[in-house]
């Protein structure tokens, strides 16, 4: 698979026949939730960012930049993500940040694990949203373990304390998990939606408003040209960030309200006890 071609290109259908046009089965892929029953549902669901989802992962692979377990139906862990960390941790809504919110994916580890070193108290979600206190917390103050065990997905949901909403502090930063994005801030996820559903939590519970700071760590190879598909429940980012680069994205809205109930359908709202609970 070659990586000359543009999101727009595969958008627009051109090459289509290069992606591939089914699951490849395996110990690892199942492990990390990449099921064929889940890539039949992410690709149904929406051709056009499966297909930017596809060439983010072959740019990776053809960089030499995908790190175990490999990059296709997942948030990639990518070569380089300690500097990308460390850049982040250098700007200054960072240093300002007391409260960070972050994904459990591998490749933001770095960016966990710093947060805590930094002395910040750091919320990452109980996988799939499954429990009726939806987050869990780490306290630096409360931990007695290096920051990248207590970071970890394990180690946090050994060591952090379980938190509902209504008992969380507001977020001054928060850092995404990413497939792909492009420079005006648009990002693509791996095709569960938790993400938007924290995003939306967050912001109905007022603990995310304009003034948090949006971010992600990425490697340059998932940067793309032009743009990319996006639905009134996705969020933009205001900060991009490689081993290399702070990409400030200028991103003006492309933050929605809350949960956009009328995008869940009855199994996904049963699936999250938080929203069976808030279902109006």
């Amino acid at each position: 698979m070659t990586t000359s071609w543009t999101a727009r290109e595969l958008m627009a259908g051109e090459h289509s026949a290069a992606v591939p046009a089914g699951p490849r089965r395996s110990p690892l892929a199942v492990r990390g939730g990449a099921t064929p029953e889940w890539w039949a549902m992410v690709a149904s669901a929406d051709p056009a960012k499966q297909a930017v989802r596809e060439l983010a992962w072959a740019r990776l692979q053809e960089a030499g930049a995908a790190r175990f377990p490999g990059a296709r139906g997942r948030i990639p862990n990518f070569t380089g993500a300690e500097a990308a960390a460390a850049l982040l941790a250098d700007q200054p809504e960072w240093r300002a940040a007391r409260v960070i919110k972050a994904n459990p994916d591998l490749p933001q580890l770095p960016a966990r694990a710093r947060a805590l070193a930094d002395g910040k108290r750091l919320y990452m979600a109980v996988p799939r949203l499954a429990a009726e206190r939806p987050f869990v917390l780490l306290d630096p103050a409360d931990l007695d373990v290096p920051p990248r065990r207590a970071a970890s997905i394990k180690g946090a949901m050994e060591l952090g304390r379980p938190a509902a909403i209504e008992e969380m502090d507001r977020v001054d930063l928060v850092v995404c998990g990413t497939v792909a994005v492009n420079r005006a801030g648009v990002r693509i996820g791996k095709g569960g939606g938790f993400s938007d559903l924290e995003f939306g939590l967050l912001v109905q519970a007022g603990l995310v408003d304009a003034d948090t700071l949006l971010t992600t760590t990425v490697h340059p190879a998932q940067v793309l040209d032009g743009d990319l598909p996006e639905t009134a429940h996705d969020f933009r980012v205001d900060l991009v960030v490689t081993p290399t680069e702070a990409i400030r994205t200028g991103a003006l809205g492309g933050r929605p309200p809350g949960i956009l109930w009328d995008h869940l359908d009855d199994a996904k709202i049963a699936e999250v006890p938080v929203l069976a609970r808030m279902r109006p």
